[in-house]
C-alpha cells in the first residue's frame, strides 16, 4: 500500500507583521517526531508573497495547511519544543486531585504563625515562583498563594499592633 502525499506549505504571521512559511514537498510534516520542513523563510510582506516564494522554491504547486506547523517550526528555531508540552485540556486531565480540606495560610506558604513579615515575604516569593502560570504553575495555585500571603501579612500586622500584656507588677 502506498501513501499519497501532496506538497504542502504552512504560513503564519510573525510578531513583526511579516509572514513565515515552511514547506514540505518530500514528505508530510509529522508531529512526533517533528519533521522539519524542506525549506522555510520569513519576511514576506503578504500571505500571497509567502506562498509564491515557497512554490517557486519547491518547483511545484503547494497546498496551504494550517499555520500550526509554521509556528511549531518557529518554536524549534528558538530552541523550544515544536508543540507545547500540554494543552489546557491535558493539564486538567493529568492534574492530581486537589486536597478537599482547607489549608491554613501558614501551610500554604510553608511557614509558622510566628513568622516575621520578612519571613512571610521570603516564603511568598519562593511559592510564587513555584506556582506562577508563566513558570508552569496553575492560575488557581498562584491565586491561593497570593491570598495566603495577603492574609498572613494582614494577620502579622494585627498581631504587631496588639498591646502586650504585662504580667505581675
Amino acid at each position: 500500500m502506498s501513501d499519497l502525499f501532496v506538497p504542502v506549505v504552512s504560513i503564519t504571521a510573525t510578531k513583526r507583521r511579516r509572514f513565515l512559511w515552511a514547506a514540505w514537498w518530500t514528505g508530510p510534516p509529522t508531529r512526533v517526531p517533528f519533521r522539519k520542513p524542506d525549506a522555510s523563510s520569513g519576511g514576506a510582506r503578504t500571505r500571497e508573497e509567502a506562498l509564491s516564494e515557497a512554490s517557486a522554491l519547491a518547483g511545484a504547486r503547494l497546498v496551504e495547511i494550517e499555520g500550526t506547523w509554521a509556528r511549531a517550526y518557529a518554536r524549534t528555531l528558538r530552541g523550544e519544543a515544536p508543540f507545547p508540552a500540554t494543552s489546557r485540556t491535558e493539564a486538567v486531565v493529568t492534574k492530581p486531585d486537589e486536597p478537599t480540606t482547607p489549608r491554613s495560610v501558614w501551610d500554604i506558604l510553608g511557614i509558622t504563625p510566628a513568622a516575621t513579615a520578612d519571613e512571610i515575604k521570603r516564603a511568598y516569593r519562593t511559592k510564587a515562583l513555584e506556582t506562577h502560570p508563566d513558570r508552569g504553575g496553575s492560575d488557581a495555585a498562584f491565586r491561593e498563594v497570593r491570598r495566603a500571603y495577603e492574609s498572613a501579612l494582614e494577620r502579622r500586622g494585627k498581631a504587631d499592633k496588639k498591646p502586650k500584656r504585662r504580667h505581675g507588677s
